[in-house]
Order: C-alpha cells, then sequence, then structure tokens
C-alpha cells in the first residue's frame, strides 16, 4: 500500500485514525495493539507472505534484546554479536545473496545457481532499526521493554517502508506518554498539511518530471549516444525527482505520524542548500548517517586515531553505506564517490582554518553551494545508472565528449546568437532530442524552489513538527504556516490537486532499499 494512493488516503487511514482514537477511550494499550495490527496490515498489503518474516524478526530481536539487558549481563557482548551477525545474515540472504552468486561465478568461472525471489520491502529499515535497538540495550540506553511498543516501534507504518531509522529512546517514551492517545486538533491540522504537502512533492513534482529521466538513463543500452543536453537534462531531472520524492515521503511520514500524536525525528533538511558534502551527510537522509555515524564510523575509530585511519574509516563508511542501498557495483561506485568527497573536504576544511580566516562571502557561500550541488548530480548518475557502461556513457557526454547538439528550431528562434553560436561549433541538429523545452521549464522552476524557498519544517517550525530540528530551521519569514483561512483554502487546493494527479500508482524510489 503507497501513501499516494487512493485506496491508503479514503480507506485505510481514516479507519486506523479513527479506530485508534475510538479505543484509546477505553485503553491505551488496547489502542497501540490496534496501530500495531494496522501497521502489520498495511506491510501485508504488499505481499502478505513476509508478515512473518518481520514478526519473526521482532520476536528474535526482542528476546536478544531482553536477555542482553536483563538474565546475561556477563555475556551480553557475545549475545549481542551473535544478534547482529543474524540480522545481517538475514539482510544478506535476501538482499545480496544473488549479487554475490552472480559475481563468483563470474571471477571463479562457476556456475553456481539460486533461485531468485523478491526483496522483503523495508528490509534494510526495519533491520537498521533493531540493530539499533541491540546496541542500545548493551549500552544501558532502553529502559522499556513493553512488547507491544516494541512491536508498534519496529512495523509502526508511518516509518516502516522508506524510514526513517528510529532510535528506540526516541518512540518508546511517546507511545508511553498518555497525552499520545488524546485527540488534538492541533496534531490533526498539522498532520494533514505536512502529509498534503509531502503528496504534492510526491504526485506532482516527482512524477511530473521522473517522465523524462528513463529515456536519458535507458539510451546508452539501446546504442543510443547522448548528447551534453540530454545528459545533463537527464542528469538534473532524476536529482530533481529524487529530491521530491525523498523529501514527498519523508514530509508525509512526519505528516501521518503527527495524527496519532506521534512526532517522528527530521530525516530531510533542504540538502541541496548545503555548502559542501560533510554538510550534504548531515540534511540528506539524516537517520541513516545518524546510524552510520554512532553505529560503524565511531565505533571503526572515528577521528580518534589520526587523519589517514579517520579518511579510511570515512571510505569504509560510505562504501558500506553505498551496498546498503542495493546489491549493485553502482551503489558501490556511489558509496566510494561519496567518501572520496568526504575525505577531501575535510581536507579542505584543514586547509581552509590553517591558511584562510576572512569569513564567508556571499558570492563564495553561493558558489560552495553550486559545486556542491554539481558533485552531487555526477553522483547521482551513478546511483541512477543501470550499469558501469551507463555511467560512462553518461559523463563521457556530460564532459562534452560527445559534441554539443541543441535542437535545430532553436537556430532559428535564437536568431543571431543561434548563428555565433553555430559559427563556434555548436549543432544545431534536426532530430528531436529527450531533454526539450517542457524539460527544462521543469528544472528551472525545481531549482528555485530547492534553493530559495522555505521547507515544510520551517513553514511549519512554530508547531516543531519533528525531533531534534538543526541549526537553520527556525520559521521561515515567508510562508510561515499558521491556523488561518488562507492557509486553509492553500491547503485543500493542493490536498484536491494532488489527489486529483494520482492517475497511477508510482512507488517512491526509496522502497527498493
Amino acid at each position: 500500500m503507497l501513501f499516494n494512493s487512493h485506496v491508503f488516503i479514503f480507506g485505510f487511514l481514516p479507519i486506523v485514525f479513527f479506530g485508534f482514537y475510538g479505543i484509546a477511550r477505553y485503553s491505551h494499550n488496547l489502542a497501540a495493539l490496534w496501530l500495531t495490527a494496522a501497521s502489520l496490515f498495511f506491510y501485508g498489503w504488499w505481499d502478505a507472505r513476509f508478515v512473518g518474516l518481520l514478526f519473526g524478526s521482532i520476536v528474535f530481536n526482542y528476546g536478544a534484546g531482553y536477555l542482553i539487558g536483563h538474565k546475561f549481563r556477563n555475556k551480553s557482548k557475545l549475545l549481542l554479536a551473535c544478534a547482529i551477525i543474524s540480522n545481517l545474515i538475514l539482510l544478506g540472504y535476501f538482499k545480496y545473496a544473488n549479487f554475490f552468486i552472480e559475481n563468483l561465478n563470474h571471477l571463479a568461472g562457476t556456475a553456481l545457481m539460486i533461485s531468485e525471489f523478491i526483496l522483503p520491502l523495508g528490509i534494510s529499515f526495519f533491520t537498521f532499526t533493531q540493530i539499533a535497538f541491540l546496541v542500545d540495550t548493551y549500552q544501558g540506553k532502553v529502559k522499556e521493554y513493553n512488547f507491544i511498543h516494541y512491536t508498534l516501534f519496529v512495523t509502526y507504518f508511518p516509518h516502516l517502508i522508506a524510514g526513517p531509522v528510529l532510535h528506540h529512546k526516541e518512540m518508546m517514551p511517546q507511545f508511553a506518554k498518555v497525552s499520545t492517545y488524546r485527540f488534538s486538533y492541533e496534531n490533526l491540522l498539522v498532520g494533514l498539511t505536512i502529509f498534503f504537502i509531502g503528496l504534492f512533492k510526491k504526485v506532482v513534482l516527482a512524477d511530473g518530471i521522473a517522465e523524462y529521466v528513463g529515456p536519458v538513463f535507458a539510451a546508452p543500452a539501446a546504442g543510443i549516444q547522448l548528447t551534453f543536453m540530454d545528459a545533463w537534462g537527464g542528469a538534473l531531472c532524476y536529482t530533481m525527482q529524487l529530491y521530491f520524492d525523498f523529501s514527498g515521503y519523508s514530509d508525509m511520514a512526519i505528516g501521518l505520524s503527527r495524527l496519532f500524536g506521534v512526532t517522528l525525528p527530521l530525516n530531510f533538511h533542504s540538502p541541496y542548500k548545503s555548502v559542501n558534502i560533510i554538510e550534504f551527510w548531515r540534511r540528506w537522509h539524516m537517520t541513516l548517517s545518524r546510524f552510520l555515524r554512532d553505529y560503524l564510523y565511531i565505533p571503526l575509530g572515528g577521528n580518534r586515531k589520526g587523519n589517514v585511519r579517520r579518511h579510511l574509516n570515512l571510505i569504509i563508511t560510505m562504501l558500506l553505506g553505498g551496498l546498503w542501498h542495493g546489491a549493485g557495483w553502482t551503489y558501490v561506485l556511489w558509496g566510494g564517490l561519496h567518501g572520496l568527497y568526504l575525505v577531501i573536504n575535510h581536507g579542505w576544511q584543514l586547509l581552509h582554518q590553517r591558511f584562510w580566516h576572512k569569513p564567508t562571502s556571499k558570492s563564495m557561500h553561493a558558489l560552495s553551494v553550486l559545486i556542491t550541488f554539481l558533485a552531487v548530480v555526477a553522483g547521482w548518475v551513478v546511483f541512477r545508472a543501470d550499469s558501469l557502461n551507463t555511467v560512462a556513457a553518461m559523463f563521457k557526454a556530460m564532459t562534452g565528449m560527445n559534441g554539443f547538439v541543441l535542437p535545430g528550431k532553436w537556430l532559428t528562434k535564437w536568431g543571431g546568437v543561434g548563428q555565433w553560436l553555430s559559427t563556434q561549433g555548436i549543432d544545431f541538429s534536426k532530430t528531436e532530442p529527450f531533454i526539450r523545452g517542457k524539460a527544462i521549464n521543469w528544472i528551472l522552476m525545481s531549482l528555485l524552489i530547492v534553493w530559495l524557498a522555505p521547507n515544510t519544517q520551517q513553514m511549519m517550525a512554530a508547531f516543531k513538527p519533528a525531533l531534534d530540528m538543526p541549526e537553520g530551521s527556525s520559521s521561515a519569514k515567508r510562508l510561515l504556516w499558521q491556523p488561518s483561512y488562507t492557509w486553509l483554502v492553500a491547503s485543500v487546493f493542493c490536498a484536491v490537486f494532488s489527489i486529483l494527479s494520482i492517475s497511477e500508482l508510482s512507488e517512491f524510489i526509496y522502497f527498493q532499499f
């Protein structure tokens, strides 16, 4: 079941919402159980066969956590290691077994076979969430072991499929609060507003620009040589599609959760406004970055063992972070590329602190944002490509090695400018490119939104929409949300236009991870 579907908006959500608050009038535990059962139903809507796998994982990890925290403190480290290994084996079997066998066959010339199977939806997210629980238990940070609340913590439908990656300590206290089970008009208005903003981002903006992405990235495999404009246009369209798709999901998750009186951690904070890659990873998929930092980078030694070891730890962390996104060499390359970006960024900061003490000017700030953005775009090309050959073909075209070709009709439309460009080696071809005027308009509009407009949490900041709001999340100077007739009209328009724009089911990009 998708958030951006009619069955969810008009069927599942109203039933769960009214059922939750109706039951909560008599029993908070039963209300939590109702929400847990609804979350399992939500997961099983996609494929009921994997509900047993999810519930089995929950029972195993809850039991392991209880033993680590209560019964076998003298052997807790061994139990923790065994539990984590068990989780990784489960994840590895479903997500990476075929990838490993295929590469082993290629390298060793063997012909090992393994049956194809469907990847359980959200397995990376509920596995990482529970690994964090186990480590927190070992470190003495877990205080509550209510099984219903724990099951709800793992299966909670707003986050189950595509995040955020949750910490036990930030969710369990909320499930125990009396106020969570008390209906609030503020939560209703704030939650619906955030949800419909996210829905608009997904079905209008992300899905609207998505049609220009597939043909460009499919062209190299079909033997079509991309032009400079096509390659850059396709890369920028995907960059914007992914932004609005993930931003939309993150908003919808926060909004849905707020309807039930629960506040989720922030997972997305205008990452394309970042001045460097370090800041980018503090703004993009923030809870995954937090997980990788706390449970991988720091245990590897972090920055405590010198710069060489620090840079190695960064590379390892990002390589594994790339592999977490998918079983393919393009994901590994993408992770390694961002690891290299981070190493370069840390080195540049060291040089800057040592030799340059002047405050950054507005022009340098803008240049830093642009350079960071272009580096991220290059990374998304690797992330989206279906093979390393496609990566090479895209980069070849983006660097101008295939020449500079523009639509033939632009030659006459641009008049003297077109004639001058033609004399400079620009080829005005009569063939129709993949990227044309409408796609360019989408790109320009999207850039204006991501660079100039306040984000959702800034507009809603007066009502604390998310946990752990970072610096720069203060109330927007413009478009500040408040319960008013103006915002009511705007919200209703956004909701109606978004719902009418749902023509066919379009999965969120992060569902596949």
